[in-house]
């Protein structure tokens, strides 16, 4: 994700084909064309909501790492929690997405799905929508994966939708989840803009979890951090781990004017 640019080169001067396993871009891969990229009119990416999806700025002010950390849907580990309750973890899937499938940011919409049964949908130039289904294990992009192109058996259960009974689509406040546009602005921004969020998330995120900041000062602290550091060029690897490394003492400098 940070640095997709030097990966893509890699994967073309191999001439490899690179086949996502997270859920939401190897729903994707599954109905993009990639013959004819040209059809493709947006990609959509869904998203639980988090716990808080309910909650009022203010009401997310005041959660504890331990809510945080609560996914209504999935266990997981605690960092993968608190991005999906920051909503971050979408940000990171649109930068992931711009770079597999070679797509501007603009064409890449987030829908909250709390049922977690479509994991993406792919509309086309004729306003045809096709979305990739399954329950919500991972058991079925790992098989894809391993199995492409043909498809094996998964082991997952099936889907009755009948048993779902009905799917809700909602649009997410970007008031109350700032990192879903910070990191459509880190795309937009190019060069070392993706590691530099990455750093300073990973950064808040611990921070949170120790009780250092509150919760919404996760999306202000990256904020911080992308308005401050200069963005440039990536040509190597290094300008990688030196953004990384900006990132993360710009993040940390910020949480100690803020505990002053």
């Amino acid at each position: 994700m940070s640095a997709g640019l030097l990966f893509n080169q890699e994967v073309r001067k191999y001439g490899a084909r690179l086949i996502p396993v997270d859920s939401e871009h190897n729903g994707i891969f599954q109905v993009f064309d990639l013959d004819r990229p040209e059809t493709v009119e947006n990609i959509i990416l869904t998203a639980s909501g988090g716990p808080f999806r309910t909650f009022s700025i203010e009401d997310m002010s005041r959660v504890t790492p331990e809510q945080a950390i609560m996914h209504p849907n999935w266990k997981m580990g605690k960092k993968i929690s608190v991005d999906s309750a920051t909503m971050m973890n979408k940000g990171l899937e649109i930068i992931e997405a711009k770079w597999l499938f070679n797509i501007d940011s603009e064409k890449i919409d987030v829908l909250i799905h709390p049922e977690g049964i479509v994991h993406s949908l792919v509309e086309f130039k004729d306003n045809s929508i096709i979305g990739q289904m399954s329950v919500p294990d991972m058991k079925v992009p790992i098989a894809y994966g391993l199995g492409f192109p043909e498809r094996i058996e998964s082991n997952s259960e099936s889907l009755r939708l009948e048993h779902i009974g009905q799917l809700n689509f909602i649009t997410p406040d970007l008031k109350k989840f700032p990192s879903i546009s910070i990191a459509r602005e880190a795309v937009n921004s190019g060069g070392t803009a993706s590691a530099l969020l990455n750093a300073a998330n990973e950064e808040a995120v611990r921070a949170f979890l120790k009780n250092k900041i509150n919760f919404i000062q996760i999306s202000e602290i990256i904020s911080f951090v992308m308005d401050t550091i200069p963005i440039t060029n990536v040509k190597e690897l290094g300008s990688i781990f030196e953004a990384d490394s900006l990132g993360r003492e710009s993040a940390l400098g910020r949480m100690d004017q803020l505990n002053k």
